[in-house]
This record gives C-alpha cells, structure tokens and sequence, in this order.
C-alpha cells in the first residue's frame, strides 16, 4: 500500500523489522521446544536465546539462494556459530512463515476492532443526537415516507456492530499455528512441540495441516474485511448522494482553506467519501484473489504466497485508513436539518398517500378503489406540481368516504417516527 493510505501503526504490523522479527520468535519458539525435550543443550539454547538476524546480511545471501528463509536463518547462524544449526529443527520454511504471519494478522485484527469500536461509537452519538430528526426517507432515489437521521445512523450503527463480530471471529478463525513438518505428518517434529510452540505465541494449533495452514481461514480473514469495507461504501455512497446540491442535507468536513476543485472555487466535494468507496473496491477486489488462493496443488503449491505479500497488507492497511477517514466524516458531519425538513415539504404532501390509502380502506372501500382515488391524485401532485392534500379535499369519491377533519388529521409526521424510541430501545441504544 502506498504511504498515502498507509497509517503508522498498521503500517508497523506489515513492516518487514516486524516480519522477520516474528520469524526469529518463531524459530527460538520451536528452540525452546526442542530443549524442553532435551534435544537441544542448556548451554546451546542460553546461546540461542541472544540470537537476532541481520537484515543486510540476509539480503545479500539472498542474492545467492533465492530463498528469503535460508537467507534469514544463514544470516543468524554466521553470528551464533555451530550451535545454529539447531534453528529450524524439523521443520519446513512455512512452519515458520505461516506461524508468524498467523501473527501479523492476529495484531492487524486488533488494530481494525479498534477502528470498528470507534466508528460504532461516533454512529451511537449522531443516531442519538439526531433521534428526532426528521428526514426524508426514500426508495429508488425517490421520495417514500419520512424517518428520521437518527434512525438512518443507529441502522449503520447496528451495521458496524455485526461487522464487529464477524471481524472477531474472522481473527479467532486465523489465530493458529502449524509447526508439522514439511507434509503435516509430525514426522520430524513431534504434535507436543507444535503445541508448546502455539501456546508460547498466543496461538491455537491448526488441528491438522499439510505443508501449510489452509487458506480457507485467510480467505474467511479477508473477505471479513472486504464485508467490513463494503458497509463503509454504503455508508459513504449514502453520504455523497446526500451532499448533492439539489438535496444537500449533510456535508463532510471541509476544512478552512481546503480546496474542492482547482477550476471551480466554489466546490465542496464530498471526496473523504468517495475514496472511501474506492478503496473499499480495491479490498473487495482482493478478497476474490484470497478465495482463488485456497484450492492449491496437493499438499502445497507456491501460488498463494506472491498474492499474499500484497492482499494481506493492502487489505488491512486499506481497511484501518478507510475506518479511520469514516470516523472522521461522522464525528465531524454537518448535519442540514433545516433542509432536511424544507425537502420533506417539498413533497406536497406526497408522502401521506398510503396514510389516506388505508384510511379510505378502513371506512369500507376496496383497497383496489382507493388505491384509484389516491393515485390519480398523487399523479396530478407529479405533473401538474399542486398539493396533494389539497387535491384530496377537493375530490368528490375521497369526500364521500373522509370529511376534511378526517384527512387533516392523517396529515400528520408525526405518525411516521412515533416508534422511533421503540426501535432504539430494542437496538439497545441510549
């Protein structure tokens, strides 16, 4: 990912001091295994305990073998001496790689429940503060009924709350380790080693395995984190239509002297939320290529492990950037509600056709004629721009089943956010 999306911590998780630091813990895990066996000498492994790679060494070994873990364990084993050769013991290179990248990803998750816990609480503090805030609600772009802004927040409230979730599961499903040897047979390292190994790292143990950990759990991993992006773009798609001049109910945070566009002085562009949409495409987009990544050859394949060093990162550098961005956007949102209000009436009365369509079907008539009677009011409302209560009033089959008291009072908002409170107390917000 390029520095430009990138923040520090999570950019720390896929550093390569970060890497090929949980590759040695690894390694002197497996070590401290072997002693606790006997196999390895007490004078030999306080020895291996001080061992630590050279990162320049390692790359220039590695100009020769090709292998960026025979390059990493020669570049310890110069330093130490003979007693390096029992780094690595019984081991396969994604004993080591797998187990520590199950690592890596473990503290990435972290980082993102914590991003997930911030955006859920920036949505608990608008949904409340706008509870009552009316709005229109719409469908197929169009005006429906109304809600209110606080509903449309605490829905993406308890949206990032099933993401949390699903992310915590997703962590859970990749905190395994594998130390079974080159085809999982446990034939050169025995199943009581990969499991002190796991414990000592804060890992479960993979059941069973081959040559690697299965990507099924990667897969799982990544597209948690395409799913959990996917919201985001929803979110933030709602967000741009919504800051459309023409409706204009809400605006991003634009800063003083921020520039919208270099022609066009007069531009605040919602664009925090179009990169969010953007990335979010690039996540999902990986999330295919870690669902190709689980059918290998036999026991193992090297196809998965190019696409790796780059879905992995990426994703989870992309995933904490956009959470980050949409925090920002919903904390510091400028809510319009004076236009939010003035777009509702701008309906002319509109929205209450099914209020009088159930009305007129209470007082006797078939849903079918009074769907009639309402509808060709409404469609008068549309082209010829009159207001629809009036029209109603003046509409000799509606009158014949409501007085004009009646309607009036069908004419009310209020009677679309009566259960807003129900529906926040069965969410659990407050």
């Amino acid at each position: 990912m390029i520095d430009r999306y990138s923040r520090p911590a999570m950019k720390q998780v896929w550093s390569d001091e970060n890497k090929y630091q949980k590759w040695l813990d690894v390694e002197l895990a497996v070590s401290e295994a072997w002693a606790e066996e006997g196999v390895i000498p007490e004078a030999d492994i306080v020895l291996l305990r001080k061992a630590k790679y050279d990162y320049n060494r390692m790359m220039e070994i590695f100009e020769t073998t090709r292998h960026d873990v025979t390059a990493f364990l020669t570049s310890i084993t110069e330093s130490i001496g003979p007693e390096g050769r029992w780094l690595h013991l019984g081991m396969t290179s994604n004993d080591m790689l797998d187990t520590a990248q199950a690592m890596q990803m473990v503290q990435a998750g972290q980082l993102l429940i914590i991003e997930v816990d911030k955006a859920i609480e920036a949505l608990a503090t608008q949904a409340l503060r706008h509870k009552n805030t009316v709005m229109m609600g719409r469908t197929h772009g169009v005006h429906a009924e109304p809600i209110t802004f606080g509903l449309k927040m605490a829905l993406w409230w308890d949206e990032m709350r099933r993401q949390r979730v699903r992310l915590i599961d997703a962590c859970d499903g990749i905190r395994v380790g594998k130390i079974s040897g080159a085809v999982g047979t446990h034939a050169t390292i025995p199943p009581w080693v990969e499991e002190r190994v796991c414990d000592h790292l804060g890992l479960k143990v993979a059941p069973v395995s081959n040559q690697i950990i299965q990507r099924d759990r990667h897969a799982h991993f990544v597209t948690t984190l395409a799913l959990v992006a996917a919201s985001l773009e929803k979110f933030a798609t709602e967000i741009r239509g919504l800051q459309r001049t023409e409706i204009h109910e809400v605006e991003e945070p634009f800063g003083s002297g921020q520039t919208g566009s270099s022609s066009m002085p007069h531009k605040r562009n919602p664009e925090l939320a179009e990169r969010i949409c953007g990335l979010a495409r690039l996540i999902r987009g990986n999330s295919v290529t870690a669902m190709e990544n689980v059918a290998l050859w036999g026991e193992r394949d090297i196809s998965h492990s190019s696409a790796e060093r780059i879905i992995l990162p990426d994703s989870c550098l992309a995933l904490d950037y956009i959470l980050s961005i949409f925090t920002g956007i919903i904390t510091d949102l400028r809510v319009l509600d004076d236009k939010m209000w003035s777009n509702v009436e701008s309906s002319r009365g509109l929205i209450f056709s099914q209020q009088v369509l159930l009305s007129l079907v209470d007082k006797g008539l078939s849903r079918e004629d009074s769907y009639k009677i309402v509808q060709r009011n409404a469609m008068k409302s549309w082209d010829e721009g009159d207001d629809f209560r009036i029209l109603l009033k003046s509409d000799p089959d509606a009158l014949a089943a409501l007085s004009v008291d009646e309607m009036e009072k069908l004419f009310d908002y209020g009677y679309y956010t009566k259960h807003i409170d129900d529906t926040f107390q069965r969410i659990g917000l407050k």
